[in-house]
């Protein structure tokens, strides 16, 4: 049995809906809000001072996303558990969460018991996938994933375009403008490859290639 509270962080960029989870929580015996973020920056400022065994993190927030912030807690520690909250059922960020790391997936409509409850199931260990999200997820990976297993393979043709364009330094709106994307729809794009290609900041990225290239002599990429 627990003796010590379960210590949260919550992410969420409107002061309001923080208030709310606030309230909510501090009326559960078990579990201690320890501090509030509104921005991915701040919250992984605040999970490496506070350091929480649970973090309520909005999925989508001004910047950088909540997927980005659950990602660099996760490689900083670990042992935090990372809960995803979001207003929309959305395949693609549920899919970017697990990747990153996230112990759970849960909609902003769900009942105040309900949100409790999954706090103390990710701080105890367990995960908040049920069986047909877990299939989905898994057989996006197997479709991802190619005979030769190379993760540059994993990217499909959109992806392979946009990525020379990060390796030649190019910025999200460079890039947008180039490709007649909205920016926020390459931020997207980029958060995504950066993950498949298991990589953790877009500076990385014409090393990652010089690197292949070589490893590769016959690839026919991009």
């Amino acid at each position: 049995m627990r003796t010590t509270p379960i210590r949260v962080l919550l992410c969420d960029d409107h002061e309001l809906v923080r208030r709310g989870l606030h309230s909510l929580l501090d009326v559960a015996p078990d579990i201690e809000v320890v501090g509030e973020a509104s921005t991915a920056d701040e919250a992984i400022s605040a999970a490496a001072g506070l350091q929480p065994q649970v973090v309520v993190m909005d999925v989508r927030m001004p910047g950088r996303s909540g997927i980005d912030a659950c990602r660099e807690i996760r490689a900083a520690n670990a042992s935090i558990r990372v809960l995803m909250l979001t207003s929309f059922a959305d395949d693609e960020a549920l899919f970017t969460s697990i990747m990153a790391g996230a112990a759970g997936y849960v909609l902003k409509q769900i009942k105040g018991a309900d949100l409790t409850d999954a706090i103390r199931q990710v701080a105890s260990g367990r995960s908040l996938l049920d069986p047909a999200v877990t299939q989905r997820v898994l057989a996006r990976l197997r479709g991802e994933i190619t005979s030769t297993g190379d993760a540059l393979d994993s990217l499909t043709k959109q992806e392979r375009r946009i990525l020379a364009q990060v390796a030649e330094g190019h910025t999200n709106r460079q890039i947008g403008e180039t490709m007649h994307l909205a920016e926020k729809t390459v931020k997207n794009y980029v958060s995504n490859i950066l993950m498949k290609l298991g990589l953790s900041r877009r500076a990385e990225v014409a090393a990652f290639i010089v690197r292949r290239q070589a490893e590769r002599a016959d690839s026919n990429w991009p």
